[in-house]
This record gives structure tokens, sequence and C-alpha cells, in this order.
């Protein structure tokens, strides 16, 4: 079960977190992967993993029923496939947040609703800071001189602005895989990070998934929410991070998908309003609408039937 949702994590997530930054000549696919997969591995261990435990045990209380969970994750995964067909691109955290909470309302487990409400707040804020934050970091980027030498230092701030991206992920949306690990295995999120069995196993599943992505991650590179060029990119990636880190500190798992995509949308606001593709962020805000509803749904009907089967 982990194995398969780390490998899918990787499918789905790689493209949506590197897929910006390959727009920038110089750097390569291969490289962008293996820097995404290092930070997936060694971000909880620099900064804790309160993320990985907010999704594995502070949402819903199993009680060590693994059925109606190991439901709520498949039904997570089964609402993000069935969005992305229908072109709905969408987060597979929001989802598993949904899956996961509804799993445990259909099991009659105990849900902290409070908790729930916390952690989608934080996530509905993410695209607003990350579009609000990018506005200053405009100005920023704004300052560096131009003339000769202006563009290699603009490669060498994306590179930093690429590194935190992944540290990013890694620190916050990617603790979904130490988060399902730790719940079906049922042990803590602190010891699944240290475990290196368990890291190989999740670290390898999500790099192949990436792998596989390949061809996805090439389809996504063309497309944005906002005419980009390199200093466009160095800020929206700057501002994403910047935002999933700090929710990553409160413990409140943020899709870094939405982060960016609210960056992009800010950083092309400070530029006009005319370098917003309007069409493309409706498209965006209608399938991050549907996901919570209908993953919670299919959470419920899903942690109904799997705790009616194992009773």
């Amino acid at each position: 079960m982990t194995a398969l949702f780390a490998l899918f994590t990787g499918y789905n997530d790689a493209g949506a977190v590197i897929g910006l930054g390959l727009r920038v000549p110089g750097l390569r696919p291969v490289t962008a992967l293996l820097l995404l997969a290092l930070a997936v591995l060694a971000a909880p261990l620099a900064v804790g993993t309160a993320v990985a435990a907010t999704l594995s045990t502070r949402l819903v209380s199993f009680e060590g029923d693994q059925a109606p969970l190991m439901a709520g994750i498949a039904a997570a995964v089964l609402v993000t496939v069935v969005l992305v067909t229908c072109r709905l691109p969408t987060s597979l955290t929001l989802a598993l947040i949904g899956g996961v909470s509804g799993a445990g309302m259909g099991a009659g487990a105990s849900v902290d609703w409070s908790l729930v409400a916390g952690v989608l707040a934080a996530a509905a804020a993410a695209p607003f800071a990350g579009a609000l934050t990018a506005r200053a970091v405009t100005w920023l980027v704004g300052v560096v001189p131009a003339g000769k030498g202006a563009g290699e230092r603009l490669r060498r701030m994306h590179v930093t602005a690429f590194a935190a991206t992944c540290v990013a992920y890694g620190a916050n949306d990617g603790q979904k895989l130490l988060a399902v690990y730790a719940a079906v295995h049922a042990v803590p999120a602190g010891r699944a990070a240290t475990s290196i069995p368990a890291q190989a196993l999740l670290v390898g599943c999500f790099l192949a998934g990436a792998v596989l992505g390949l061809r996805r991650l090439a389809a996504s590179i063309g497309g944005g929410l906002a005419a980009a060029d390199t200093s466009a990119i160095v800020v929206t990636e700057t501002s994403g991070a910047a935002v999933v880190l700090g929710t990553a500190l409160l413990g409140a798992p943020v899709s870094m998908t939405q982060s960016l995509s609210g960056a992009m949308i800010g950083t092309g606001l400070a530029r006009g309003t005319r370098r917003v593709r309007w069409r493309a962020v409706l498209h965006l805000a209608t399938a991050w609408l549907l996901t919570l509803p209908v993953a919670l749904a299919c959470g419920a009907v899903a942690g109904a039937t799997a705790g009616a089967v194992a009773s």
C-alpha cells in the first residue's frame, strides 16, 4: 500500500513541483528529479515531521483499525486520478485530507473536526499568501542591476529558489509519504523518517513514479497560469517555498501546487492583469473546489464499507 502510494505521489507531484523550474535553461530533468528526491529524504530530518504527524494521527484516530484508513487513502488516490483524467489537475494532499477524514466519519472513528477545519483554512489561504508574497518578492528581484551579468545573476538566484522549492516540498507536502507509512504500519512519523528501510522504500518508489511521469512532466512545462520569464519564475518559486515552509513549521499540510499557483498569479498581477491566464486559473480553482467534497464523500463511503466488512 505505502509503496504504491509513494509511486503514485511521485508520478502526480513531480511535474507540478519542478516543471516551472525546468523552463529556465541549464536545469536538466534528471538533476531536478534527484534534487527533489534528496529533499524528500532529508527535509523531514532537518525540520521535523509535524506535518506527517498531523496527517497520520492527529486528524483521525482509527484506534488500530487499518481497514478504513487504507480505504480512505485509496479513495483519495481514486479521486485524484478521476479529476486528472477529466483534465482537472488537483492536489493529492487536499484529496488525502478529505479521503482520510471521510473514512474516519464513515467508520465512526474520532475525527478532530476543529483541526480539519484549521488545516483546510491553511490550505485555502496558501494560494493567497503565495500571491501576496510574490508581490513583495517581485520588488526584490527587480532591484537586480540590469546590464552585463544580470542574466547570470538571475540564473544563480534561480538555483537557490529551485532548491528552496524542493526543500519546502519535502518539509510539508512530501510528508504525506511518511504519514501514510506511519499510519499503515502503526509507527510514529518521526520513527519512519529515521528508518533506513522505510526511507529507501518511500524515496525509491517516489523517484520511480517521477520517472514514469516524465511525459506528463514534459507536457506540464509548456503550460502555466501566467506568462513567465526567468525573473518571474524566481519570484514564483521563492514565494511558494516561503509559504509552504512557514506552514510546515505549524504542522499544517499545504499543497506545493496550490502555493506555487498562487505565487504565479501574484507574479503575473504585479506585471499587469493581462499577464495572468484567467481561464487556466478558473479551471484550476474548479478542480480544487471539487476535490475536498468529492474526496470526503468517497472516503466516507469507503470507510463505512471497510468498517462493515472488517466487523
